[in-house]
């Protein structure tokens, strides 16, 4: 892929597309991704939306947590899948970790992400860093 997801001239025609500002919060991307959904047609069911928000949550509390942020975030649909692509600043990959169960630790975030996603890629992106993308069933 040449281009960021975020540039214009993607590299599929999707039906609906949203790129948000840099350094947006997790509250922000939660918001963001509810109303990219509230605009597609036909909507996905309710239980396709919550599973998309729980995956951008977790990839923009990752980014946070363990990359220096978020620098970009985009939404993309077609009539099949549903694409979340964020942005960080940090070239290291996501690791596995083993979850923290008396919960101060988390460890539970990523293979979250990798349950609910149809496929989860990491590249380095081309102006540093790396972008995650996520695409889900629609």
């Amino acid at each position: 892929m040449s281009q960021e997801p975020w540039e214009v001239g993607g590299r599929r025609s999707d039906e609906g597309q949203r790129s948000v500002p840099p350094q947006i919060t997790a509250s922000q991307a939660r918001h963001a991704t509810r109303e990219f959904f509230c605009g597609l047609v036909p909507a996905p069911s309710q239980d396709r939306v919550e599973s998309a928000i729980l995956v951008v949550s977790e990839l923009v509390a990752n980014a946070f947590r363990h990359a220096g942020g978020v620098t970009g975030l985009h939404l993309a649909a077609d009539r099949d899948v549903v694409e979340i692509a964020v942005r960080d600043p940090s070239p290291a990959f996501p690791r596995e970790r083993s979850p923290d169960l008396d919960g101060y630790e988390g460890g539970f975030g990523w293979p979250l992400v990798r349950m609910l996603a149809r496929n989860v890629t990491v590249r380095p992106s081309r102006n540093g860093g790396k972008v995650i993308s996520a695409v889900l069933d629609r």
